[in-house]
């Protein structure tokens, strides 16, 4: 392990590096100095297990082995050669992941992170249908470039000013700030009809796509009723758009049972866009179409890293370990555990409001306790801080910063999730004296 001197790394931190990346994990900085599979430790020699995997990014444990040496052994092969030329495992990650995506989505184009993946979906799009109205939902995240954030309807993201006039708005179906005699059947008719009054009042009636995340990240994991995606799928159809499945942080078996999080909603997109856990803490981003949409994107375009066969290798590596490993159907079954142990702590605990999610991707949502579902992003923080200090790490989201984000490696032990449920029980106690 490295001696670090932390203030002296700090003020260094804070001469060079933009203050909107400043780091907010507790009260003092984390800084890491090396992890492995399923555990994270800093420069102090402290180890925590992690429940956040560098925000549903490390999908099957840090250094994993087998990635690292398919990473390492591309690494000594050939290292760059941008898209001019072709490298045949970008061609192999490719059919795999055709080989697991739904319905039709066929051809893929690669990127760098999500918003890259994003922005390629909303210009094929566009020049698909031949429109330029784009409508997402409140309380989505969508990136950190001008449009990517133009898309997000998260304010504390919408830095710098957005741009892009063509996107609207809808309510989302989130159904615990909803009023508590309303039923999720009345919360989906009120969420649809707000769709049709927007495509009706603010668009000429032929819109471009309609673009969701299956369950919300950033937003706080909120996850829609089981009816919602089926008729907003419709009202899109009959409009001239498309349906972009943003699956950034859900595909990959985050959710459990399948590999993308829209299927649990039996709609198929026309686009699915992801990143994160694809690469298991390689950068890449993907953009997933329909052969008629993918060509639909006429010209040229470039992306210098999109497909780097470094990359591509330690994607490849994740999805062979993720399907070798029967990860979809043991993340549902460790999702059915976690999803049962906050059910148990919110019932100990009343400042925990609500449990949702699927699969490891879960949340909570802390308010205070008095019935009025008033969000509680004080004690949200506490939880963050202690459960640290416990040796827990998890996350932290949702608008008023009151959801705490539970998401284990795919690959977890049993016995690691309920270590980390036991770490959990703890703090939530700490805080509740």
């Amino acid at each position: 392990m490295v001696v670090v001197d932390q203030a002296a790394l700090m003020e260094r931190y804070h001469k060079h590096i933009f203050p909107a990346t400043a780091p907010m994990y507790g009260d003092n900085p984390l800084i890491v100095d090396h992890a492995k599979n399923q555990y994270i430790w800093d420069v102090e020699g402290n180890r925590y297990l992690d429940f956040f995997g560098g925000v549903l990014t490390v999908s099957v444990g840090h250094c994993n082995d087998e990635i690292t040496e398919r990473t390492i052994e591309q690494f000594r092969r050939v290292q760059h050669t941008s898209t001019l030329y072709v490298n045949p495992v970008m061609v192999d990650v490719a059919e795999m992941i055709a080989s697991k995506a739904p319905g039709r989505l066929q051809k893929l184009y690669f990127t760098n992170s999500g918003t890259e993946a994003n922005e390629t979906a909303i210009i094929a799009a566009r020049m698909y249908t031949g429109s330029m109205e784009i409508i997402t939902l409140r309380h989505a995240y969508s990136g950190r470039t001008q449009a990517a954030m133009s898309l997000t309807a998260h304010g504390n993201w919408r830095i710098g000013g957005v741009t892009d006039p063509y996107i609207r708005h809808v309510k989302n179906p989130y159904t615990y700030r909803f009023p508590a005699n309303m039923t999720e059947d009345e919360i989906v008719d009120y969420c649809i009809a707000d769709l049709e009054e927007v495509i009706a009042t603010l668009t000429n009636g032929k819109i471009a796509a309609f673009m969701a995340e299956p369950i919300q990240g950033v937003g706080g994991f909120i996850t829609p009723p089981p009816t919602y995606f089926k008729r907003a799928y419709d009202i899109i159809k009959k409009h001239g758009g498309l349906f972009i499945s943003d699956e950034v942080q859900t595909a990959w078996t985050r959710t459990g049972q399948h590999w993308f999080g829209i299927e649990h909603w039996g709609v198929e997109p026309d686009i699915i866009t992801s990143a994160k856990g694809l690469g298991n803490g390689s950068p890449v981003g993907v953009t997933i179409a329909t052969p008629e949409v993918a060509d639909a994107l006429k010209g040229t375009t470039f992306s210098t890293f999109g497909g780097n066969p470094v990359t591509m290798a330690a994607t490849l590596g994740t999805l062979k370990y993720i399907d070798e490993n029967n990860l979809v159907q043991h993340t549902y079954e460790q999702g059915q555990v976690l999803m049962q142990k906050l059910e148990e702590l919110q019932s100990e605990f009343p400042f925990v409001g609500e449990v949702r999610g699927k699969g490891l991707m879960t949340g909570m949502e802390i308010v205070v306790p008095d019935g009025s579902k008033t969000p509680d992003a004080a004690r949200t923080a506490q939880i963050i801080n202690v459960a640290r200090k416990h040796g827990l790490l998890i996350g932290k989201g949702g608008l008023h910063g009151n959801v705490v984000r539970i998401t284990p490696h795919l690959n977890i032990d049993p016995q690691d999730m309920l270590t980390g449920m036991e770490l959990l029980g703890r703090a939530l106690a700490d805080v509740s004296k």
